[in-house]
């Protein structure tokens, strides 16, 4: 199937890891950067309001588990690491993860990674009034410490929004129907990018138009009557 027209079209959203960044930065940069300060950021709770609110939400998805492999909650680093092992879009671990990529970021250790093809695609798109948004599982502090540390420089300005899971699930079609109303656009003037065809079926079904990243690393999917984009240079 080719690739979607953007006759039409007043916004862009985007999905990241997969789509507009290689899943192995997320899997061999990010995650081990985070896995290994849980403890150091965890144990701040007591003098750190911001920390002290994410683990209080650690806490409550904690006591919501049924899982009988569950351990035990302490300050909250082991639990984060199950949550890590499950790769589970835990609201309170990403809003942690979060927290420790801003000090990565700040420091020089991070630096965020997008596809060559993605500044130039944002300049192009903007270029022609479409409106760009981001919906990721990553905490909104996260995508912008991403976006705003690139080898191609601070890239948040081409973004009018961040949404991450406060917003919703990503693989229900009220998640995007409420993005669209933060748009303030119908549903069916916004193209969703992401690698992840369930996510892609929810925003369908929301009457947003859908592509699917196929990008280097990926997982093979099967785009289920999703248009397919290898690359952003396919969508001038």
């Amino acid at each position: 199937m080719p690739p979607p027209s953007l006759d039409g079209v007043r916004g862009i959203l985007l999905d990241i890891e997969g789509t507009t960044t290689p899943i192995s930065f997320v899997y061999d940069v990010l995650s081990p950067f985070a896995r290994e300060r849980l403890d150091q950021v965890c144990a701040r709770a007591q003098d750190d309001p911001t920390v002290a609110n994410a683990v209080a939400l650690l806490c409550a998805e904690h006591d919501a588990e049924a899982d009988n492999d569950l351990p035990e909650l302490g300050n909250g680093a082991a639990y984060a690491r199950w949550l890590m092992d499950r790769d589970r879009k835990s609201t309170a671990l990403k809003a942690l993860q979060g927290l420790i990529w801003e000090d990565g970021y700040r420091t020089g250790e991070l630096n965020g990674r997008v596809f060559d093809d993605v500044p130039p695609a944002l300049e192009r798109w903007r270029r022609r009034g479409l409106r760009l948004r981001i919906f990721s599982s990553g905490s909104r502090l996260a995508q912008k410490l991403l976006f705003g540390h690139t080898d191609h420089g601070d890239l948040t300005p081409s973004f009018e929004g961040f949404h991450d899971t406060t917003t919703g699930p990503k693989r229900e079609a009220s998640s995007y129907a409420e993005i669209a109303g933060a748009y303030e656009l119908p549903p069916g003037e916004i193209l969703f990018l992401s690698d992840v065809v369930d996510e892609l079926d929810a925003a369908a079904r929301a009457d947003m138009r859908t592509a699917l990243a196929v990008r280097p690393g990926n997982r093979p999917a099967e785009p289920g009557g999703h248009p397919s984009v290898h690359s952003f240079d396919e969508l001038p």
